[in-house]
């Protein structure tokens, strides 16, 4: 396997990639989180796929099973990119249609758009939808962007650039202190400011310390960490390696539930690929 050596390795890489890639090319992104696994996301994807060969479309169009972006009730769920258009309650049946219309003629199907049941009115793009108007999504804001079986588009979207950056120019303690700076905090109740967790495992003595991905989710309906890790579960292990360095640390921990199985297939996939 490719290793990469150096911060220049790491972005002649990138480049190599993104090269390759046309910004300008349609790419239908096909949730693939587990709410729309329930809606027979796979076999979405693979009609997709085998109506994209069949009708010689590969290299106008690209398919791609993403991570969830959230409203599952309207699973399934696809958004085609530049365009950001929103398609949902998607079936296979509407394969050939979307193709056909959407993708070579550049028409709207009106019935798989959303509509506001209290105004009636339908929403195009994915922006204007209300449920993701007003979101400012952060940690999961690339989850319907990128494959996150895929190390290839983590990179293509700036992926392991920060953890490139924090060990060839950046001290434990300049780390520690940017984190403090930032007033980053927990995603639990306690909101326990992070830069002041990673300084005092710092200053901990001992010769051995650990750092812990905590993807266990205690509380009834909260799934963030599984949305990230089966999204972008490489996001979290540039986060794991940043910490890592900050602390004094080089042994990891992943801890996500054995009830989140495409959370650990991914993360998995995502390791042996980093």
């Amino acid at each position: 396997m490719y290793k990469i050596r150096s911060p220049k390795e790491l972005e002649d890489l990138r480049k190599s990639i993104t090269e390759r890639r046309d910004s300008d090319k349609p790419c239908v992104a096909v949730c693939a989180g587990t709410g729309c696994l329930a809606y027979g996301c796979l076999n979405l994807v693979a009609a997709f796929r085998n109506e994209v060969e069949r009708s010689g479309l590969q290299e106008k169009v690209d398919v791609r099973a993403t991570g969830c972006p959230g409203f599952c009730e309207r699973g399934a769920l696809l958004t085609i990119y530049p365009q950001g258009i929103f398609y949902q309650q998607v079936k296979i049946e509407d394969v050939p249609e979307i193709l056909s219309l959407t993708i070579i003629k550049g028409e709207i199907i009106d019935r798989l758009l959303y509509v506001d049941p209290n105004t009636g009115e339908r929403f195009v793009y994915e922006d204007d939808v209300p449920f993701y108007k007003k979101q400012q999504r952060l940690l999961l804001s690339n989850n319907n962007k990128i494959d996150p079986t895929s190390i290839d588009d983590y990179l293509a979207i700036g992926g392991y650039a920060a953890a490139s950056k924090v060990l060839t120019k950046m001290s434990p303690q300049q780390i520690i202190e940017q984190i403090k700076q930032s007033g980053l905090r927990g995603r639990g109740g306690g909101g326990f400011p992070t830069g002041v967790k990673w300084e005092s495992c710092r200053k901990a003595k001992g010769d051995t310390k650990y750092v812990i991905c905590n993807c266990d989710e205690g509380d009834p309906g909260a799934y963030m960490d599984r949305s990230l890790m089966e999204g972008n579960p490489h996001s979290a292990l540039e986060g794991l390696i940043i910490g890592a360095y900050a602390i004094g640390s080089n042994r990891g921990y992943v801890y996500v539930l054995h009830e989140y199985p495409l959370a650990v297939k991914n993360v998995t996939i995502a390791i042996q690929q980093a």
